[in-house]
């Protein structure tokens, strides 16, 4: 019996070296890979750090909650393709940009604006994707001499009813509590073992997933896995958590804007998405039936009505 049970120890401690192996090699790519395309600047309105791919037409994409400069680069290269010079900011809390003292959407609208300005970039189009749509209306509203043409992807902002929220799972609510431990390998465990606890948690239905392409399917594998590394991005997701409850005057809005939602996606954006498209007075609005918060199945037709919308705003690449 005690050789059973030394064979049996001998063997959970090994699969457990496995696991504590794998489970390092991968965090540790994460780490590297985040400082590998990194860039920085001191600002007027602080320090940022940014990514920076393409040339063309200046883009800024700004990235949603559980994101970063890398995010945004992979927004802008799934969404809007080439010919565009893309800034990508980690916004506040995300990666290698500090939490400053004001912390609010307004803030870093004006930090936009101060990285346009360290890059000598006039005018820009401006991306903005889940809670950070919220700073890219921002931008438009308090520097609309920067922004050429606005895109708002499932946006994270104001709406009169039904405003978007964490989808509200028991698997949701525990992912959300890894997230604020700043918890790695709980993510990376959550990943290997129940991979649609997260997809759930990025507001996308795992059931639309699982009848997507396989080139969607990896996509989003791809989307669930840069959150990582959590620990260097739970500040931000903290900060994106707070529910967007304040009306902007976004009628005052005045360069073309595209807003695009999905109707079965977790977090309730297309209620703000309908609200921001009714008001602001040069807009288009695009609303898909499915696809989630990712807008799984999508990617193609969404690109392909970005590409049109820059068409008529005159803003595509020559």
């Amino acid at each position: 019996m005690s050789l059973i049970l030394t064979v049996v120890l001998v063997a959970v401690a090994s699969a457990g070296g496995v696991v504590v192996w794998a489970y390092n090699a991968e965090i540790d790519r994460a780490r590297a890979g985040v400082g590998k395309g990194a860039r920085a600047v001191q600002t007027s309105a602080g320090f940022v750090e940014y990514g920076e791919r393409g040339t063309g037409v200046p883009l800024l994409s700004i990235h949603g909650a559980g994101g970063g400069y890398d995010q945004g680069l992979t927004n802008a290269a799934d969404f809007v393709g080439d010919g565009f010079r893309v800034i990508a900011p980690s916004r506040f809390g995300y990666l290698g940009t500090p939490v400053p003292a004001e912390a609010t959407p307004t803030a870093q609208a004006d930090t936009h604006a101060a990285l346009l300005d360290a890059l000598n970039i006039d005018r820009a189009v401006v991306v903005g994707v889940s809670a950070g749509a919220r700073s890219a209306i921002e931008l438009a509203l308090r520097h609309p001499d920067r922004v050429t043409a606005l895109i708002l992807i499932v946006p994270a902002t104001y709406a009169p009813s039904n405003p978007p929220a964490i989808e509200g799972s028991h698997g949701s609510r525990l992912a959300f509590w890894f997230v604020n431990a700043g918890a790695d390998f709980a993510w990376w465990a959550i990943e290997k073992i129940a991979p649609s606890v997260l997809i759930r948690f990025l507001g996308v239905p795992p059931e639309v997933v699982a009848v997507a392409s396989e080139a969607e399917q990896a996509r989003v594998r791809r989307i669930v896995k840069s959150v990582q590394p959590l620990s260097q991005r739970f500040r931000g997701i903290n900060l994106d958590s707070i529910p967007s409850l304040q009306r902007l005057p976004i009628e005052s809005v005045g360069v073309p804007t595209l807003v695009v939602s999905a109707r079965d996606d977790l977090f309730s954006t297309v209620a703000a998405a309908e609200f921001t498209a009714s008001v602001i007075p040069s807009s288009k609005l695009l609303v898909l039936s499915t696809g989630g918060h990712l807008l799984v199945g999508h990617d193609r037709y969404v690109r392909d009505a970005i590409g049109n919308f820059l068409k008529s705003a005159g803003q595509s690449p020559k």
